[in-house]
């Protein structure tokens, strides 16, 4: 007989289905009463699915409960940990969930919840990746061109590559890469007014704006808190979204630098489809499924 103290268990325990009925929280042992066929039927069913189907579920799984330890997920699939880390493997690439040490996490709640980091403390952040992407971004750039850099930590990167690049015009409204540039007297240097936002060191508004309408640039090299397939660009904070499109509009080419962790996000502020930029380098760690999306819109990538 099942008893209602099995399930209070089971719920307090927070165990999957399939494991609580067939084998009981581990300090009970097996429940009792419950038919063996039962369990092979359901043992079954989860190995008659195909790897789509278990991993469609898998992704279903982890957006319901926002987590998921790979362990907890080899038994309520009926599969083993080794098939389990398979499947976050082609999930994680697809950006339709992000691996964390153990297990998985749901990426758009992962996205929406947390709140952005200062960019001095954001710098440590996939530090490598950074740096790849920014000496990507400086091998496009030729002497005599005139660059756009925005505000953000990759962009930062991007910008001290550029440093011993010569007859160079750099428009910036980020107070980093000011810092960043201000005593490599070969580089033309032009910072824009406006309203600082501390928390980026970057000035924006309308002070901003009204200076990029009679800007352009040969190049813009811009990051982004987000980028989906679907939702395009996005930023977290929305007075910075009309100075972000403003940015987009001064240049003859559109560079987004993002590296892999911004991929299948969703922030707040709408900024521009993806289909706005004519080139986006990453790294190689970037989704699979967001890259297609961004070659789909016309978006030259370059994996660095």
């Amino acid at each position: 007989m099942i008893t209602c103290a099995h399930f209070g268990a089971y719920f307090a325990n927070s165990l999957p289905l399939p494991w609580a009925l067939c084998h009981g929280p581990s300090a009970m042992g097996p429940l009792p009463g419950l038919p063996r066929i039962f369990c092979h039927a359901m043992n079954d069913d989860q190995a008659a699915l195909s790897n789509d189907e278990r991993q469609d579920q898998i992704a279903t799984f982890v957006a319901q409960h926002r987590r998921a330890s790979v362990e907890q997920l080899a038994v309520t699939f009926s599969v083993s940990t080794a098939t389990v880390r398979r499947d976050l493997f082609a999930l994680a690439a697809d950006g339709r969930v992000q691996r964390v040490r153990g297990g998985v996490r749901n990426l758009q709640i992962s996205a929406t919840a947390q709140q952005e980091l200062p960019a001095l403390q954001r710098e440590s952040e996939q530090h490598d990746a950074k740096l790849r992407i920014g000496a990507a971004a400086a091998a496009l750039i030729q002497p005599g061109e005139t660059v756009f850099i925005g505000s953000g930590t990759t962009a930062l990167a991007a910008a001290r590559a550029l440093r011993t690049l010569a007859q160079l015009t750099v428009i910036t409204n980020s107070l980093l890469v000011v810092n960043a540039l201000a005593d490599a007297s070969h580089i033309e240097l032009i910072t824009l007014g406006g309203h600082l936002r501390r928390s980026e060191m970057s000035l924006i508004g309308h002070t901003a704006e009204h200076a990029l309408a009679d800007l352009r640039a040969d190049r813009v090299l811009l990051g982004i808190r987000a980028i989906d397939a679907r939702a395009g660009l996005t930023n977290a904070w929305l007075p910075e979204t009309q100075t972000d499109r403003a940015i987009l509009n001064i240049g003859r080419e559109i560079v987004l630098l993002a590296d892999h962790t911004k991929f299948g996000r969703i922030a707040p502020a709408f900024v521009a489809p993806l289909s706005a930029i004519d080139m986006l380098i990453t790294d190689r760690d970037a989704p699979q499924l967001q890259i297609d999306a961004a070659v789909a819109a016309g978006v030259r990538v370059i994996a660095a």
